[in-house]
């Protein structure tokens, strides 16, 4: 019997199919197998039961044991502390009494005098009383020769050596009143370049006297100027 050898050769199998048929046919039946598996839910039964067996292994694994507190460190030793006793506290020695002799005279201790008591202090004097209010300030009033009526006139001396000097010259003296028209001081307001009539001029400013003011809103301190010339002419 003549057999070929096509039948055996090594690229075909006993069912007269080609390997790689074969490998192709076992992966579709696996992809198949599995398709139904998931259809069916073997896979999620399996991890049922897989999950729960490895949480259960792990919580039967008994636990760690705690680790031992560090000892506590050793107490510092102790310091013996010596104590000295203190140096012994010097005695007085005390002098026997001297005896007093038999016939020593025996004395009175004079008590001594009373302390003098000091007389109580005199008492402070009252405090001065409060100084009045200083009046108020008198009311100046500037007045012409129109505003007032001559009751005496000044009189005028011309001082002889000026005249025999030849000075000469316009003085004009502020003449002070009262309400009552009587002056009360005098000031040189224009010098006329001489002492000697300067003078003259204001001791006769003195002299005048004019009518009591009667002017509104003034009263007894009210004071009154009038400026008033003084004119020393020489005489041929």
């Amino acid at each position: 019997m003549i057999v070929s050898d096509r039948f055996f050769s090594p690229s075909t199998s006993a069912f007269g199919l080609s390997r790689n048929a074969v490998i192709a046919g076992s992966v579709v039946l696996f992809h198949i197998a599995a398709l139904w598996a998931l259809q069916t839910g073997l896979i999620r039964r399996a991890a049922e039961v897989i999950v729960p067996v490895e949480i259960l292994s792990q919580l039967i694994e008994p636990p760690k044991p705690a680790e031992p507190p560090p000892p506590p460190p050793p107490p510092p030793p102790k310091r013996e502390i010596v104590r000295t006793p203190p140096p012994p506290r010097p005695q007085a020695i005390r002098e026997p009494k001297p005896t007093p002799a038999p016939d020593a005279p025996t004395g009175m201790i004079e008590p001594p005098p009373p302390a003098l008591i000091a007389p109580p202090a005199p008492p402070e004097p009252p405090a001065p009383p409060a100084p009045p209010p200083a009046p108020p300030a008198p009311k100046l009033v500037e007045v012409t020769q129109g505003q007032t009526q001559v009751i005496r006139e000044p009189h005028v001396v011309y001082p002889a050596m000026s005249k025999r000097l030849g000075e000469a010259g316009v003085v004009i003296v502020g003449i002070y009143f009262n309400s009552g028209g009587i002056p009360k001081r005098a000031e040189i307001l224009k010098s006329s370049g001489y002492d000697r009539l300067d003078q003259a001029a204001r001791e006769a400013a003195l002299t005048y006297q004019v009518t009591p003011f009667r002017q509104p809103g003034a009263n007894e301190a009210t004071v009154y100027l009038l400026k008033a010339p003084f004119n020393f002419t020489l005489t041929q």
